[in-house]
């Protein structure tokens, strides 16, 4: 009888403790701005300026046929 309330007892702190879980964020500043309007900092590409919605599009599309674009990777020998 003992081994069935402990049991029990275990499972309902089990069960509760998921209760408690904290939000797995990094703390930093959470920003709903569009991409292009991103950071002022010396990581970003160079030529790019923040708010040029026209160059970062531009930017996106050659880092996607360039880099990302596995076709374009292959060579073909026949």
């Amino acid at each position: 009888m003992k081994h069935l309330i402990l049991l029990g007892c275990l499972a309902a702190a089990t069960l509760l403790s998921a209760c408690g879980e904290k939000p797995q964020t990094l703390g930093g500043k959470k920003s709903d701005a569009a991409a292009y309007l991103g950071a002022e900092n010396a990581f970003v590409a160079p030529g790019w300026k923040v708010g040029d919605k026209t160059s970062w599009e531009q930017g996106l599309k050659a880092r996607m046929q360039n880099t990302q674009n596995e076709y374009s990777k292959l060579s073909v020998q026949k």
